[in-house]
């Protein structure tokens, strides 16, 4: 769960410890231990989950003509509508906890983009790899061909971070969302870029982000945060990514990772790292099943100029 600051219970404190306005002929600076005392009580911030976010940018969005720019947000949407079937269909064992509905709440939209919040990095890689599959067909003319010719190409930038997020008065806040913006912000590059807290989780559960091509659903099963899961999928469903045994033949069939350079965090520099990964699925066409084909994606590319 995402912890939540309520307001009223923050001004109850307030008004107990404080006043809302204070005229005096002379000023004095208060003693304000008592209400910093409370409010961290009620904050705890420590208490506050970590969670994923999965940002996405369409690089140079101001670029494009106004007829264009007016129509993206709507393409960008229904990318993202698709990104969502194809994730609760490709992924049931991993994706058990979310529906349409709950990926749509946990979305902050930046109008050309925007932030996707996920329990683990795991998540958000794998809604970008399928985010990246549908950019492909797009920008191939298989999947709103004529929608295609009248836009134009479209390229994406791709950020993931790992921090604490918690919502006050609907709004959602956090590090991990300013870490992710500043991120996204500094790469003109057309990356996928992720932060040492990321890096981290990688190598904490599955010995390193270089896994990924070798994982299959079984290992993913013994992840600490998915050991809480429904076991019962393994047996009823499969995973179009990782696979039962071990194959470089489908799924991530390519990872790489290098350390490019830091961002400043409040007053810790937090190293950032540059992922690629290739990407091969099995696509079907829902409007015609006779359609088929096999599109291999790279996640992110090899420039490793740095941040």
């Amino acid at each position: 769960m995402i912890k939540t600051l309520d307001h009223k219970q923050i001004r109850e404190i307030l008004l107990k410890h404080d006043n809302r306005v204070i005229f005096e002929k002379t000023n004095v600076v208060p003693d304000e231990s008592e209400l910093r005392m409370e409010l961290e009580t009620l904050l705890n911030m420590e208490s506050c989950s970590k969670k994923s976010l999965l940002g996405l940018d369409i690089f140079q969005y101001s670029s494009y003509g106004e007829f264009e720019q007016r129509l993206i947000p709507f393409l960008f949407k229904t990318m993202i509508n698709t990104t969502i079937e194809l994730c609760i269909e490709n992924h049931p064992f991993i994706f058990q906890n979310y529906c349409r509905e709950r990926i749509e709440k946990l979305f902050i939209s930046t109008g050309d983009g925007g932030f996707f919040i996920f329990d683990t990095p795991l998540h958000s890689l794998l809604f970008a790899s399928n985010y990246a599959i549908v950019l492909r067909i797009y920008n191939a003319f298989h999947f709103f061909p004529r929608l295609r010719k009248t836009i134009g190409g479209i390229s994406t930038r791709y950020a993931i971070t790992y921090d604490r997020v918690y919502t006050y008065n609907d709004n959602h806040y956090g590090r991990a969302i300013i870490n992710n913006a500043r991120i996204l912000s500094r790469d003109i590059l057309n990356r996928c870029l992720i932060d040492e807290h990321v890096h981290r989780w990688f190598t904490v559960n599955i010995d390193g982000i270089e896994n990924l091509q070798v994982l299959t659903i079984d290992d993913v099963s013994h992840i600490h945060e998915f050991s809480q899961y429904n076991q019962l999928l393994l047996a009823t469903s499969s995973d179009k990514i990782f696979g039962r045994e071990p194959s470089r033949q489908e799924g991530i069939i390519n990872s790489d990772i290098l350390k490019i350079g830091k961002i400043k965090a409040k007053e810790t520099d937090i190293s950032i790292y540059n992922l690629h990964l290739q990407v091969s699925l099995s696509l079907i066409n829902n409007d015609d099943l006779t359609q088929n084909k096999i599109v291999t994606v790279s996640l992110g590319n090899l420039n490793t100029t740095g941040i």
